[in-house]
């Protein structure tokens, strides 16, 4: 989940990291009067969970209290990237001696977080590592292990910062990297970290993802910042598919059947395996296939869940067949996700051998499955087929009847016969 800024900016000074006089406004009223408390020249930034803010006219810049209120006014009442913001973060405009980077961000290859700094700071960090990879200091630091000043002290000096400030950044960086820790954050940066004309420095923006499913750990900190436990906090909000996956997802607790994003193509995924998922997508792609959906269905999940993925997944608008797939063995049952799948096509009043396209799972009970498979005359294949190969198999059946929504089948066999929730 994703945090405005003015929300990392709270928890940049809760975690001890010097921050500006902020104030936050949902009014030009308030902007007003934040300014007038600031005294001096400020900045207007819209509070959107998206980037290009700049370039959008999110970010204004007056010299007087009512300037303010007028530029708050209009960035209040902007779009930006499909999103209307908050509200507005008003911010003393810092005459700045120079602007430097510093962030925390998991490394999922290494599976541990890894510090940032950079001397070359107000641009995108992945800019600067491409151009001028010897402006950037990275190290790899333990979730497990304490966490020493020494660590952060090392990074900033890679970039060759030396005497005072290197003392006056290193425990700055040295925050950011526990409070990355004790929040449970993928992602915690100060961009610019600037440093003021008297030497000081001050975190004049911050951007800062938490992982989503720490939402319950971290309790007190999102009741302390206000955020509700019905807010999404995604990059857009979820569409009604992507909620009713998630109400399928909830029926009971067995196994995964939803975690559903929407697209626009014409053959739906009920597919699983964690990172194989995204694999099996790719592939269909790649074959020139137009992907409805992604989803995720794994871990043994019930018949009626496997059938309320699927039936979700059909009743999505230009849908033509669906491709059951899995990348791996694994322990959930073949035979309970087949009889959800061609559960879900009786009941929708489809024939299952002419929207089911492929079916690839390798697992338990495989031999039982295959058999429910072959009885409904679907098109099934075992481990000793590719991934890209039964993607390929999928996309072709696609491409061969056309893109049109398919009319309900002949159906061959009743529900009952399918097995219904018999699957222990």
């Amino acid at each position: 989940m994703r945090f405005f800024e003015y929300e990392s900016r709270a928890i940049a000074k809760k975690a001890g990291i010097p921050v500006t006089n902020y104030g936050f406004a949902t009014t030009a009223e308030e902007a007003r009067r934040i300014a007038e408390d600031i005294g001096g020249p400020v900045v207007i930034k819209s509070q959107v969970l998206t980037g290009g803010r700049m370039k959008a006219g999110g970010v204004q810049f007056a010299d007087t209290p009512d300037e303010a209120a007028q530029h708050a006014e209009q960035v209040l009442q902007l779009e930006i990237g499909g999103h209307m913001p908050r509200g507005v973060l008003v911010d003393p405009r810092a005459d700045l001696k120079q602007e430097y980077y510093a962030g925390v961000v998991w490394d999922g290859i290494r599976k541990q977080p890894v510090m940032l700094f950079s001397d070359m700071g107000g641009i995108d960090i992945e800019e600067v590592a491409e151009k001028h990879p010897d402006h950037v200091g990275r190290s790899h630091f333990s979730t497990i292990l304490p966490f020493g000043d020494y660590q952060a002290k090392e990074v900033v000096a890679e970039v060759g910062v030396t005497g005072r400030q290197l003392t006056r950044i290193t425990p700055i960086l040295a925050r950011l990297a526990r409070l990355f820790v004790d929040y449970d954050m993928t992602l915690a940066e100060v961009n610019p970290l600037g440093e003021l004309e008297d030497g000081t420095f001050v975190a004049l923006d911050a951007h800062m993802d938490m992982e989503n499913e720490a939402r319950p750990r971290q309790s007190e900190l999102l009741a302390e910042l206000g955020v509700g436990g019905e807010e999404t906090r995604q990059a857009r909000e979820p569409t009604e598919f992507e909620l009713a996956g998630e109400e399928v997802d909830s029926m009971d607790h067995r196994g995964v059947a939803g975690n559903v994003t929407e697209f626009d193509g014409n053959l739906g995924l009920v597919i699983g395996a964690g990172g194989g998922s995204l694999t099996l997508f790719d592939a269909v792609r790649a074959h020139g296939g137009k992907p409805a959906n992604y989803c995720e269905i794994g871990g043994n999940p019930s018949v009626r869940k496997a059938a309320g993925l699927a039936k979700l997944v059909l009743q999505k608008p230009g849908v033509d067949k669906i491709a059951v797939m899995m990348s791996i063995v694994s322990n959930t049952r073949v035979d309970i996700v087949a009889r959800g799948v061609i559960k879900a096509c009786l009941e929708l009043g489809f024939d299952p051998a002419e929207k089911i396209a492929i079916f690839r799972i390798p697992g338990a009970w495989e031999e039982e499955g295959f058999k429910i498979l072959e009885k409904y005359g679907v098109e099934y294949c075992d481990r000793s087929v590719s991934l890209h190969e039964a993607a390929r198999r999928a996309v072709e059946k696609i491409q061969a009847d056309g893109a049109g929504p398919a009319e309900p089948g002949e159906m061959r066999q009743t529900t009952a016969e399918v097995g219904g929730e018999r699957e222990v």
